[in-house]
């Protein structure tokens, strides 16, 4: 179980990460500053018990403000490389799922992680999750401790409908290739390629499949 100490000085670390200058997403920057992000803190990534705890938070979760935003930041296990991460981050949303079995997928969004309008679904609603760990290979991911942030999908779609979005989208990526030289190449519009290939931060194959075990990949997500 985290120590509250440790709680403290991880949520103190991400605001520093997140409120530091060079960090490119508005967004992000923006649900700071107006308190609309939810910092929770877990054992370990993959786990039954950090599973359980985690759908408690996502069921209580909710986008009443303009930038909300849950971030899960996990104790363990810290110093992995991007492929155990990966794999990490996809039994994670896999046990999550098992866990949220008696509600529907968000209709406006296709479960299969192979799909250009697949988006994750916990509880109906749509969300783009974000994978962050200390050896991320994009700078704006690389955070001490293995995270997952869920935005709703909602909030993108009430961006696009404000005329927001663009502009965002496009200042976000003239920051990161400012902090890092060039934009994530994984970047796509929701609709153009699955936004599953953006979760865990590295460069993917063109190939690439969500990494689940054989018997599950036809139908990851089904109930």
């Amino acid at each position: 179980m985290q120590t509250k100490s440790f709680a403290r000085q991880a949520e103190a670390a991400f605001r520093q990460f997140v409120l530091d200058a060079a960090f490119p997403c508005l967004g992000a920057k923006a649900a700071f500053n107006s308190d609309s992000e939810t910092i929770r803190i877990f054992d370990e990534l993959g786990s039954a018990e950090s599973t359980k705890a985690l759908a408690d938070a996502l069921n209580g979760f909710s986008p009443a403000t303009e930038y909300a935003t849950l971030i899960a930041i996990f104790e363990r296990p810290r110093n992995i490389g991007e492929v155990e991460f990966e794999n990490l981050l996809w039994q994670q949303l896999r046990l999550l799922h098992k866990h949220d079995a008696h509600s529907e997928w968000n209709p406006d969004v296709a479960s299969d992680p192979a799909d250009p309008h697949f988006s994750f679904s916990f509880g109906g609603q749509a969300l783009y999750v974000i994978g962050m760990h200390a050896n991320s290979s994009r700078e704006a991911r690389r955070f001490p401790w293995p995270t997952l942030v869920f935005n709703p999908h909602e909030q993108f779609e009430r961006l696009r409908a404000d005329g927001k979005w663009r502009r965002m989208q496009e200042t976000i990526r003239e920051r990161d290739r400012d902090l890092q030289g060039t934009i994530n190449p994984m970047l796509s519009d929701f609709g153009v390629q699955s936004e599953a290939r953006q979760y865990s931060g590295r460069a993917v194959e063109e190939n690439w499949r969500a990494p689940f075990p054989a018997a599950q990949r036809k139908c990851p997500f089904a109930h």
